[in-house]
């Protein structure tokens, strides 16, 4: 099988499983949303997603990203930025992505605001919850949150989605159910005190099924659509 029609029916597999664990779940089908995050993956593999309707792609890598948007310029592409954000990126973060799913402090925010173009509609955000409070990722503590989302609802280019979070990795999956209940017990809370906060992006290709059983909204896959990292 070529590797086009090998990204297809990982593609088809994958949205079969969202079904059914969103069935499961009680959930109406169509509830969750696919991010493929292509990162290190190549355009012909970009292209091979999109001709099977795919529509979002998510980048960790801002140079890498940044040559993939310009030669898929035109194309019917949404860009989520998920990778860690240093002052030096926010520019082009600004600018060039439809969506930010790693913001986590409230001085990037304000940078990234300043720098959104005026002929660009205000650039999605999601706040990153360090979840498992591990030392070595990003992300705010559960507790922070709060405060950080009512500054950036007050941020007029930035428009306020949600949550996204990245769990420590566990093969255990009631482990993974509670973990993600706790974040969407977050989530439910923090959606009561603004508008358009309607994303929670959580889950994986090793976990996904539980976070959709939790209440995820995005789930963001990339080994299970085009296979393992070269």
């Amino acid at each position: 099988m070529s590797d086009h029609r090998q990204i297809a029916a990982n593609l088809a597999r994958v949205r079969a499983a969202i079904a059914q664990a969103e069935t499961q779940a009680g959930r109406p089908h169509g509830s969750v949303r696919l991010l493929a995050v292509s990162k290190t993956k190549s355009i012909s593999d970009i292209r091979a997603a999109l001709a099977v309707g795919q529509h979002d792609f998510g980048e960790n890598y801002l140079q890498e990203a940044l040559a993939k948007i310009e030669q898929l310029k035109g194309e019917k592409i949404r860009w989520h930025f998920i990778g860690s954000i240093q002052s030096n990126k926010a520019r082009d973060i600004a600018a060039r992505f439809d969506w930010l799913h790693s913001l986590a402090s409230l001085s990037i925010a304000e940078r990234i605001n300043r720098l959104r173009p005026e002929a660009l509609s205000p650039l999605n955000v999601c706040i990153q919850i360090n979840i498992d409070q591990e030392q070595s990722k990003s992300g705010c503590r559960p507790e922070q949150a709060y405060i950080l989302a009512d500054e950036i609802a007050r941020l007029p280019r930035l428009k306020l989605r949600g949550l996204m979070a990245i769990p420590k990795p566990s093969a255990d999956p009631q482990q993974q159910y509670k973990t993600f209940t706790e974040l969407h017990t977050l989530f439910e809370q923090m959606q009561a005190r603004h508008t358009n906060f309607d994303t929670l992006s959580a889950g994986m290709s090793g976990d996904f099924e539980q976070a959709i059983k939790a209440g995820a909204t995005l789930i963001r896959i990339g080994t299970a659509i085009f296979g393992i990292r070269r």
